[in-house]
């Protein structure tokens, strides 16, 4: 039986309490899960009163480390050298500054990003960038010399700074509460805008009311600050950045938790930040899905979270795939992921490991100390209990510094350099040098040709777009005038774009085409008459076409071109999806459509909203579909308002338990494993992808998980669980889900001082507070207790996710089910064969 195991029965008896949070200060090693082979030490808990909660870490040129307090002073730590018992040294630096997010200590000098104030007459510091210097020699940090003021303060302002891999100069990021600064050269093509094909709905709670783009962005910095260049934006509330040893930059970037539920929600995510890339945050409903050609996706999406510090392995006395990996941290849910990267074309792929988890555990900031190899962070933010932990490796594999991997990808990526070279710079060969590249088959490389095509002047390749036969290239090229163009251009570019064959196109190719349409009708208008007609006779019989993704944009696009019978398609469309965020995508596209029903029409989109009232979300989530149907009302005539009176005025129905659609369904069986994978072994071949997945609906596994960017993010992400696990482990986590228990969702159980017990996980912390989730399906249900408040507290020993899903189901339908699940959703997948296409 392992310590963890003991120490939980013990509790479980009464023969043991684990930790109370009022007497433990920072979380304990002991509830800290690391791999086989590390180990974490916690070296210093600080005393909150004296010392504050610490948010930003650096190393000095002498091995020691400074960190700073989120709301006061910065300290100089020195930390004690591996397997002694010395003390840690604390040292307040005696300096005119504080409240950093970002800490770098470069060029002799310590550069401080001050997230306080943006008033320069408030009792806070200002917020901004900053370099403190020794002027004098005596080894002491003396001199406080603002950089730079900038705009945007509290967490999603300006935060953390690198080096770049020249070490010629510095990289900063800010949160999409940071106003641009002035930007003495750009990277990307400064005609950035909102881009949203019908009216978008800011935050039902008034988060981020009123920020439009560029978003949070990214900038190359001179070392005397004087020179900024921006490099990429479109980020939520990127917190930090890292490069890695091919000089790669890459951040994990914020969701709005307050989405949750919502087809315009996006998990956090690890993003590759090339040179002049887009990223598509936009406020409320207006966030761009990850497949939109003018930005670029993620690297791996890692689900709901509160991306703090990452950082490389570089230089840590890690086994080699950890030295590689990047280490990322989530505030909220108390996980560090090492993430695995795996070049890909002009990019990179990658994996996501829980690497540390406990809950609380906010970490703030990670560091690879050069001198020792360790790994250190830190805990804390909002006030909250601050802690400093080492993580070293003590086992068994080489900890020799790893080789650099070639990979066939490296030439591609070279290519993919050389035009980064071009942006923003004119010269008259550029266009001819970039515009091969529009057709490529990497996204990035495509990506990276068309924004050096967009810096040189329009009318040098204007005719090129409309011209182009290539209809990848045409695709790209035709974006690329919609956004740089004027009207001049809309008849020629609608044009080209109606000559390209739809079937003759790849999917991707297809979603590409009816962006660019979008984006003419977006920046150019939608121009007269015989201009909205022709582009319906291209699209019109698309609609519905079956794949998700399409039907989303066919959609919209109709519903903006008013096409004929648009009402009632989207409404078969919205009553036959199978989960909220697409119920919830149609209800949201059909509110701008003001003509072409009939009262028929009008009443069943009402009655949905009636339906709707049972769907949950997170904390928007309600004010966001009463905005929608209020807005929607907004557009009836006085007549049609008297004739749905009735549906306008019904009560909505009460909340209903999301398995209640289980129960009209007899119980089959009480399946077992051992009997199940049996029938998975011999039978998984031939299945039915279109019953999978309405099954993964009925079973309501949708409203937890998400596969190939469908469904919930409660759970983990099952799109690549079939690559990952076997038909055993699939069916052991759906028959029998408390056996194992994922460290990263294992619920926590807290006896409470006034008897009470709570059982959720913490996903959020304030001063002494701990928000914990305690229904699943009721992402904005959260139960607030304080930590003094907790007697005791211990791992639960039953899964969040509930038991029996399967018992309803038979033998054929839990195949179809499994098939699903191990195709990670792709229709193409081998187990979906038929018997000709499988001879």
């Amino acid at each position: 039986m392992s310590g963890r195991m003991l120490l939980t029965v013990l509790a479980v008896v009464g023969l043991f309490s684990m930790p109370t949070f009022a007497e433990e200060g920072a979380t304990p090693v002991g509830r800290i899960n690391v791999p086989p082979g590390f180990e974490v030490e916690l070296l210093y808990s600080v005393p909150i009163e004296e010392q504050g909660s610490w948010v930003a870490m650096t190393f000095d040129d002498k091995g020691r480390m400074i960190v700073s307090d989120q709301y006061g002073k910065l300290y100089r730590v020195t930390v004690p050298a591996i397997g002694t018992e010395d003390d840690i040294q604390i040292k307040p630096l005696n300096i005119d500054i504080g409240m950093a997010h970002g800490l770098l200590y470069a060029f002799d000098s310590l550069y401080a990003m001050v997230n306080g104030s943006n008033k320069d007459d408030d009792d806070k510091f200002r917020t901004g960038m900053y370099r403190v210097v020794d002027s004098d020699g005596d080894g002491e940090l003396d001199e406080v010399r603002q950089l730079r003021k900038l705009t945007g303060a509290g967490e999603h302002g300006p935060h953390s700074m690198v080096l770049s891999p020249d070490g010629k100069s510095l990289f900063v990021c800010a949160g999409n509460h940071t106003d641009v600064t002035e930007f003495d050269e750009s990277r990307v093509p400064r005609n950035w805008g909102e881009d949203i094909l019908l009216d978008r709905m800011w935050d039902a709670r008034g988060h981020a009311r009123g920020r439009l783009a560029p978003g949070g962005w990214i900038a190359k910095v001179s070392p005397d600050g004087q020179n900024w260049e921006l490099f990429s934006n479109g980020f939520r509330n990127e917190f930090d950045i890292a490069f890695n040893t091919d000089g790669e930059l890459f951040t994990y970037d914020a969701d709005m938790e307050w989405d949750i539920g919502a087809p315009w929600y996006r998990p956090t995510r690890v993003n590759h930040v090339t040179s002049g890339s887009e990223f598509g945050w936009r406020s409320g409903t207006g966030k761009w899905p990850e497949y939109y050609p003018d930005s670029l996706g993620s690297v791996v999406d890692i689900g709901l979270g509160s991306p703090t510090g990452i950082v490389f392995g570089t230089g840590a006395k890690f086994p080699a795939k950890y030295q590689r990996a990047l280490f990322i941290a989530d505030w909220s849910y108390g996980t560090i992921y090492a993430v695995h990267l795996d070049p890909q074309g002009a990019s990179y792929q990658g994996t996501a490991e829980e690497f540390i988890t406990a809950q609380p555990l906010p970490v703030t900031d990670m560091l690879v100390n050069p001198h020792d190899g360790a790994l250190y962070f830190s805990i804390g933010g909002r006030r909250t209990q601050s802690g400093l932990y080492r993580v070293t490796y003590t086992g068994d594999e080489p900890v020799a510094p790893a080789p650099r991997l070639r990979a066939p990808a490296d030439e591609v990526r070279a290519t993919r350099y050389m035009i980064e070279q071009m942006h923003g710079k004119q010269h008259p060969e550029i266009v001819d040098a970039a515009w091969p590249y529009l057709k490529h088959e990497d996204r990035h490389m495509r990506f990276a040709a068309r924004v050096a095509i967009e810096h040189e002047p329009v009318e040098t390749w204007a005719d090129l777009a409309v011209a182009e036969t290539n209809p990848v290239a045409l695709i790209q090229a035709a974006i690329a005038l919609a956004r740089n163009g004027s009207e001049t251009h809309r008849d020629a570019l609608v044009q080209a774009l109606n000559r390209l064959a739809w079937n003759e196109l790849t999917r991707s190719g297809q979603l590409d085409l009816l962006r660019a349409y979008s984006l003419v009708l977006i920046r150019l208008g939608e121009g007269d008459e015989a201009v909205r007609q022709s582009i319906i006779a291209r699209l019109d019989d698309k609609f519905p076409s079956g794949d998700r993704d399409q039907d989303r944009e066919l959609a919209k696009l109709l519903i903006a071109l008013r096409a004929p019978g648009i009402a009632e398609r989207t409404l078969q469309a919205l009553a036959t999806a199978r989960t909220q965020e697409d119920q919830i995508h149609y209800a949201l596209a059909l509110k701008d459509l003001e003509t072409g029903w009939t009262i028929d029409q009008r009443r069943a989109y009402f009655d949905w909203f009636n339906r709707a009232a049972a769907h949950r979300g997170g904390m928007s989530f309600g004010g966001f579909l009463q905005n929608i149907r209020n807005e929607a009302i907004e557009t009836l005539t006085d007549e049609e308002r008297k004739q749905l009176e009735d549906v306008l005025n019904a009560k909505p129905p009460e909340p209903i338990d999301p398995l209640a659609a289980l129960e009209p369904r007899p119980v089959v069986k009480k399946w077992t494993v051992d009997e199940l994978v049996p029938l998975a072994d011999a039978k998984l071949s031939h299945r039915d992808y279109g019953r999978g997945r309405e099954l993964f609906a009925t079973a309501v596994c949708f409203r937890c998980h998400r596969v190939r960017g469908e469904g919930g993010t409660i759970g983990p992400d099952l799109t690549g669980a079939g690559r990952r696990f076997n038909n055993r482990n699939l069916l052991e986590a759906m028959v029998e889900p408390d056996k194992v228990i994922s460290d990263q969702y294992q619920k926590m159980m807290f006896l409470l001082d006034d008897g009470r017990v709570v059982e959720g996980r913490v996903i959020n912390l304030s001063n002494n507070s701990m928000h914990v989730l305690t229904d699943m399906f009721d992402p904005a249900k959260l139960t607030v207790i304080e930590r003094d408040q907790v007697e005791e507290s211990m791992p639960a020993k039953t899964s969040m996710m509930p038991a029996g899903l399967l018992d309803r189901f038979t033998e054929d339908e839990i195949l179809d089910l499994l098939a699903f699940l191990k195709s990670g959703g792709d229709p193409q997948h081998p187990v979906f064969a038929t018997e000709a296409a499988s001879e």
